[in-house]
């Protein structure tokens, strides 16, 4: 089970954690999270590129090793790119050094692409202990956002019609954080959905930004 608008009362269960971007110029922020992969992630880059949009990519480090050049060709577009950990490893189930560990090792490969060191980092399935996140903030002091999101339209169920999926996208609102995935489990909703979601988005004349670093 998943809330496709993250309720209120789990905002308020993790004030320290970012749900949404409020603002007054009507954008949005697109993420996608578990990248790169080697075909999905440069088809989203084109797809977005079409539409002169801006993402934050949540990259797991075991793909940045294996695809640094997709990495950089997101940079080099104008993305954002993001700590999403090395192994997707969930927080509620995993010793606090553990997953310590996996943060730092994912930050330190961040860096030879960004000239300062990331300060996004999104928690695999938006799980995060208060003690991890304390171990989190001590490594990068008064810097690091957690990030996770208030649309979640649901990309990675495999039980709902990329219909349904798209008219979740149609529900964002102002300020919105959208949690997407590049990753083959999500394909077929991303393939059917992302183009139209664009398009909805011009139409709308919503912009579509990166979260700040």
């Amino acid at each position: 089970m998943y809330f496709v608008r993250t309720p209120f009362f789990i905002k308020k269960l993790a004030p320290k954690i970012i749900w949404e971007l409020p603002n007054t110029s009507n954008s949005i922020y697109l993420t996608f999270d578990d990248g790169p992969h080697p075909e999905i992630t440069p088809w989203i880059l084109d797809q977005l590129k079409k539409y002169q949009a801006k993402a934050t990519f949540f990259c797991l480090g075991k793909n940045i090793e294996k695809h640094p050049a997709i990495v950089q060709q997101m940079l080099l577009d104008g993305h954002t790119i993001a700590n999403h950990g090395y192994d997707h490893l969930n927080g509620w189930k995993i010793k606090d050094d553990v997953y310590f560990q996996d943060f730092l090792k994912t930050q330190q490969m961040l860096l030879p692409f960004n000239e300062k060191k990331t300060t996004l980092f999104r928690p695999a399935y938006g799980k995060i202990k208060p003690s991890q996140m304390a171990l989190l903030q001590k490594a990068t002091p008064n810097d690091l956002k957690i990030i996770n999101w208030s649309l979640m339209p649901g990309d990675f169920d495999t039980a709902i019609h990329s219909i349904s999926c798209f008219r979740n996208l149609q529900r964002v609102q102002q300020g919105d954080i959208i949690v997407l995935h590049d990753n083959e489990k999500s394909w077929k909703h991303i393939a059917f959905c992302l183009p139209l979601f664009l398009e909805f988005c011009k139409t709308k004349q919503i912009q579509l930004k990166t979260i700040p670093n």
